[in-house]
């Protein structure tokens, strides 16, 4: 079953915020946003990045997807060694990081739009874990009581092919968490379709 995605008004034009809530430093392919309590109004922005620790320092680490919407929409300022860019500069520069950044921030973009919780979902061979709408990813607690990951969706352009070992792996490492595999499509208008995978038994 194919779902095309449709633009939603919580997509906030770019330069509606007059004054950004945090400074990130790009830092070769994160974004790590340093003061405590920015980093803190971040975080608390539909859960964006994740807490680390650099040098017995607790800072917030954004993927590039997550500041590129956060900068985009005037949330968050990038600086490149200390000096700050514009979002194109930043876009360009993510792109070079990640081949694969392009048809991602397309994705991320639009189930952000759509109130989803997004998070990396690289342990799970795929692109995003996503959550459902209110949920906290980082729940403490049993296992039995946690939020579960809703989704697992890969991002891909619409020429991309894909082998019957890679449908498969996918497929089942999301079933293994209890999550529906989506392939999110994204075509040369930048609309998305996404693409519900199962596996069947005869």
């Amino acid at each position: 079953m194919a779902k095309k995605s449709e633009k939603k008004a919580d997509d906030v034009p770019l330069g509606q915020k007059k004054e950004p809530m945090a400074f990130g430093d790009f830092v070769e392919s994160k974004v790590v946003v340093w003061d405590k309590g920015q980093a803190e109004s971040v975080y608390a922005e539909k859960f964006f990045g994740k807490w680390i620790d650099i040098e017995d320092v607790s800072c917030l680490q954004l993927s590039l997807e997550e500041a590129m919407l956060l900068f985009e929409r005037g949330f968050l300022e990038v600086r490149v060694k200390g000096k700050k860019i514009d979002v194109k500069l930043f876009y360009n520069m993510c792109a070079k990081v990640d081949t694969e950044f392009a048809q991602k921030y397309t994705v991320y973009r639009d189930l952000r739009g759509r109130g989803f919780i997004v998070k990396s979902g690289f342990k799970f061979g795929t692109h995003f874990r996503v959550y459902d709408r209110g949920v906290n990813p980082y729940k403490e607690g049993a296992k039995e009581a946690k939020d579960h990951t809703k989704y697992n969706v890969h991002a891909v352009p619409e020429n991309h092919t894909m082998s019957y070992q890679e449908w498969s792996r996918y497929v089942r490492l999301s079933q293994n968490i209890r999550a529906r595999a989506l392939l999110a499509v994204v075509d040369e208008e930048n609309d998305v379709t996404y693409y519900n995978i199962k596996r069947m038994r005869p």
